[in-house]
């Protein structure tokens, strides 16, 4: 068995991972690289680590665009082959490869309008809605802890990864001439006793497993104390008449997001305030939801049962339009906006920013992780200045950041699960989507902790094994 690692290797965007075992080829992800645009756009075009035709298939760890949101782009390149990952990634996949091309048309041709007026190259999109449907008919859908065989000597069960709605854990059992391996990857690995989803499971004892690192040097605020911090944040912004913007992922956070402020408002922790999920993603990701209660967990499960909608409240309103969109730049504080995209690369939430963040009034809330070369990294880190559409705006905004929403282990957390693993029998331990510096701290870490051979592969880095 071989295998190559060519995205989130010494990052944490555009996972993908190229294995070879039995004479087949398959991927574990196929995800956007999200960061430097010069970088991304050479990165997200071009595979130059293999020939997309000769992929056999491609296991998805979750739907999240840095795992997903390159598939449009391997399929146009000819692979042919199947994508296995669970039904609710494949339901949310549908329609955030849609809203992902969407994004990439209308950003484009904005940008165009500029590049044109100063006799620039245009652009073009790395994908248009065109090139969704023969994608999604790729699609396969396989149940939580149902063994399924893709090909000779290779058989797949997925586990429940408690990231976002269908996060899998990858366990693959590998027969290569009568010989039994077994490899993991754990796609990005969720926290325990974060609401609505089920915590992340454990999966069998493996020889070989490639896990995420993306907080492997820091710890998080306790989840269970995220709605009095949040409640804290809203009773400061009606205050202050204030508008609070919050960069969100349109999976998973923004539906966490809403649940707290329904809970936070209906126990009288903070008056009413007006929220509005301005995202069409999140807006269709949302029914997504309602239709998998499998993957809910017994605290969310039991709001249900009591017949109340954990994602919608009567202060909630919903946006589609982009009239609408455009409204809220006259709507009076105070409130609350939730946008995507959560690391503020693309959509509606670059125009809120630019139409917010020079008001020294108003909140910038960052509840989740921005990489490297993102605006939501330069927000989060606070610089004075920053570039929105090319466009210089001074960063008055008040900022403020909550780690107790993120949807990823920490480093106590991914110690304790990979803990879990018989230290005798786990051969080596891969270290992807992190950056080098949490990478380096968790390795140690596991090395302390008796794990032989933890590697953190470059890009292009190949393992015989």
């Amino acid at each position: 068995m071989k295998i190559k690692f060519i995205g989130a290797a010494q990052t944490v965007t555009g996972s993908m991972h190229l294995i070879e075992v039995n004479g087949f080829t398959f991927l574990l992800d196929c995800g956007l690289y999200q960061g430097k645009r010069k970088i991304a756009f050479e990165l997200n075009r071009n595979f130059d680590q293999f020939d997309p035709a000769e992929i056999d298939f491609v296991i998805l760890s979750h739907a999240h665009i840095d795992h997903s949101g390159n598939l449009p782009t391997l399929v146009k390149k000819g692979f042919k082959g199947n994508i296995y990952c669970t039904f609710a990634t494949k339901d949310l996949a549908t329609i955030m490869l849609r809203d992902s091309a969407h994004i990439q048309e209308m950003d484009v041709r904005y940008v165009n309008k500029k590049r044109e007026k100063q006799g620039k190259n245009l652009f073009e999109p790395l994908y248009t809605q065109d090139d969704i449907p023969q994608t999604l008919k790729q699609f396969v859908g396989i149940n939580y802890h149902n063994e399924v065989e893709l090909a000779k000597g290779i058989k797949l069960t997925f586990f429940d990864a408690g990231h976002i709605l269908g996060s899998a854990i990858v366990f693959l059992t590998l027969n290569e001439d009568g010989k039994i391996t077994t490899l993991g990857f754990s796609g990005d690995l969720g926290r325990p006793n974060l609401p609505i989803l089920k915590d992340p499971e454990y999966i069998p004892d493996v020889d070989h497993f490639i896990c995420e690192s993306t907080y492997g040097g820091r710890t998080h605020d306790n989840p269970l104390n995220a709605e009095d911090k949040l409640a804290a944040v809203i009773n400061k912004a009606h205050a202050q008449k204030a508008k609070i913007i919050i960069p969100a992922f349109s999976v998973g956070r923004t539906q966490e997001l809403v649940y707290a402020i329904h809970r936070i408002i209906e126990s009288g922790r903070a008056p009413e305030i007006k929220v509005f999920v301005d995202s069409p993603l999140s807006v269709n990701a949302t029914e997504v939801f309602r239709i998998h209660p499998e993957c809910f967990d017994n605290e969310i499960s039991e709001f249900l049962i009591k017949r109340k909608d954990p994602f919608g409240f009567d202060k909630l309103t919903y946006i589609r339009d982009v009239e609408d969109s455009k409204r809220l730049n006259d709507e009076a504080g105070p409130l609350i906006i939730i946008s995507s995209s959560g690391m503020c690369e693309a959509g509606r939430i670059l125009h809120h920013l630019a139409n917010n963040i020079e008001n020294p009034n108003n909140i910038v809330l960052i509840v989740g992780y921005s990489a490297q070369h993102t605006l939501g990294r330069r927000i989060t880190e606070k610089e004075e200045i920053v570039k929105i559409f090319g466009d210089e705006y001074n960063l008055n905004a008040e900022v403020i950041v909550m780690d107790s929403f993120s949807a990823h282990a920490d480093a106590d957390e991914l110690l304790e699960y990979v803990n879990h693993f018989d230290k005798s029998r786990m051969q080596n331990i891969f270290l992807v989507h992190g950056e080098e510096d949490q990478q380096n701290i968790f390795s140690n870490e596991l090395q302390k902790a008796g794990f032989r051979n933890v590697t953190i592969p470059k890009r292009g880095d190949e393992f015989k094994i």
